[in-house]
Order: C-alpha cells, then structure tokens, then sequence
C-alpha cells in the first residue's frame, strides 16, 4: 500500500509520485499506525525540503534545521497516519527515539515506565527499539540506511530497527525480532516492512565492506556481486535483512520488501550518498494497536 498519485517525468511518461509516506500491506491489515516517510509534504527548506525530521551532526548551528521545523513535520505526519492514542479524545503519542551509533543494541520501552534516557538526560545510544505501549510511537532516522518495521501478529508489541551495513552485519534485526520474543511475541507470527534504502544497484562498496557481508553470509552470498571496477562490489541490503528475518523464525510470506532506493528515486527521498552528506532525514515509525 502506497500513497501515490500520478506526475509526469522528463520524458512525458506518466508515473506514480508517493505522498508523505509508504507504507507496508502486511502491517495495515494489522491495522497498527505505522510509515516509511518520504521527502514531501513538510515545512522544512534548502537542503531539507520538505518533510525532513534530523540533521547531520557536523552541520553548523546555522546550517541546521530547526527544531520547530522539525516538530511540525512530525505533528503532519503523526496526523496522516492516524497515529492518537487509543480510546482518547485526540491525544497524540509520545514519540520515542535513539541516538544511533550503527550497532545491535535494542532498547525496550515498556508500557507505564518512563521514557528510556541516559544519565545526562539525552536519547539512549542505541538502533533499534521495541514497546507495547500504545502511547507511544517508536521511530529510527535513516537516509540511505535500511528502516525496518516489525509487529506481533496481533499488533499488540512493535519494533523500528535502523540498520546500515554495520547494523546488518551485527545482526541488530535478529536482536530486536529475539526481544520481542523475549517478551512473549512468537516470530512465526511475527510481520516485517523493509522499507526505502539505498537499493542493491545503488550501494557500490570496497573490499572491506564486502569481506564482513561474506562472513556473514557465506563468501557465495547472493548479497554481494562483484563489478568491473577491481575490488569493489555491490551490496543488497534489502536482501541480507529479509535473509536474517527469516532465520530469525519469520516466515517468508511475513515479510514486506518494499521497492523504493533512496539513490535512485531522489524526487521522493533524502539520499546521504547522493548529496554527500548535506540533507535531510526520513523516519521508519510505528506504534502498537
């Protein structure tokens, strides 16, 4: 389930232009409120346009955008996926997110206990959270990294996962599907949305990066396909997460991939690689029935 409506590109071909967000069909037929964002329909400018919700930390002060900005985009998209708490008068979720280092911690946010934080008060460093705490929303950041959204059977316990190739060779998707478990969730009954990313004809890496994946994943891994350029490769992340998934216990028919690369569709989504850097941030967000 996509929100689309038609455009026109250069060469006059009518195509299918996403809204705010994109969503998984196996999520919505839990009915839990949950997106993929894209880059429209927000009040954020320059390099953020429009529906931005981070900044990259080596920007300066003047350079950032601010937090109202950044504020207002959530109250937009948080109105568009119905996201209220349930049986209130129109109260909106907490939203709750993590420091992200590119590694396997998952935090768990559990329901009536107070919003996880360190000891100086900040987001706790970590990729990935679970909770069944229909208050609140869970989200990760991502521009070019993979968002990965995870749901109980009966929606009840979700999970938002953040993983580049380091979070996916760390396994930090396996985590967060075995603390779910941990908590009662069997992942046989488990759904899963790998969502916008950079896409496997997009992600070119150096040996180094291709080496962990084989070692991961076996040195004839279908993840990894060399080029003609001596030593590099390029890397399917879509594919080495919905691998992980299901030996994680989930099953194939479970798990939603959706189509969408972030280097490639660049009128839709904010790209790290492709602008180098300088651009906004879209969010993988979820929340429980």
């Amino acid at each position: 389930m996509t929100d689309v409506n038609e455009r026109r590109g250069r060469d006059g071909v009518a195509k299918q232009a996403v809204g705010c967000a994109v969503y998984s069909p196996l999520l919505a037929a839990i009915g839990v409120p949950h997106a993929f964002s894209t880059r429209h329909g927000g009040v954020s400018t320059g390099m953020f346009y429009s529906l931005n919700f981070g900044n990259l930390g080596e920007l300066s002060a003047d350079e950032r955008d601010p937090k109202t900005n950044i504020l207002k985009n959530w109250e937009l998209l948080t109105g568009a996926i119905a996201a209220e708490i349930p049986g209130s008068m129109h109260a909106q979720r907490e939203i709750v997110e993590v420091h992200q280092v590119h590694g396997d911690v998952v935090v768990r946010v559990a329901a009536g206990a107070a919003t996880p934080r360190d000891a100086a008060g900040h987001d706790l460093k970590a990729d990935a959270l679970v909770t069944d705490d229909a208050t609140r929303l869970i989200a990760v950041r991502v521009a070019d990294c993979t968002p990965i959204l995870l749901s109980s059977g009966d929606g009840r316990v979700v999970g938002a996962v953040h993983a580049g190739w380091r979070g996916v060779v760390g396994g930090v998707v396996v985590v967060a599907v075995r603390e779910m478990a941990a908590i009662g969730v069997n992942p046989m009954e488990m759904a899963a949305a790998i969502g916008p990313c950079i896409g496997a004809t997009a992600f070119e890496v150096g040996p180094e990066v291709a080496a962990e994946f084989m070692r991961v994943f076996g040195m004839r891994t279908a993840h990894v396909r060399e080029t003609s350029i001596s030593g590099k490769a390029m890397v399917d992340l879509k594919g080495a997460i919905r691998e992980q998934l299901i030996a994680a216990g989930l099953s194939a028919a479970r798990i939603d991939v959706l189509p969408h690369c972030t280097v490639r569709d660049g009128a839709d989504f904010y790209s790290h690689r492709r602008e180098q850097g300088r651009t906004g941030r879209m969010v993988g967000v979820i929340g429980p029935r």
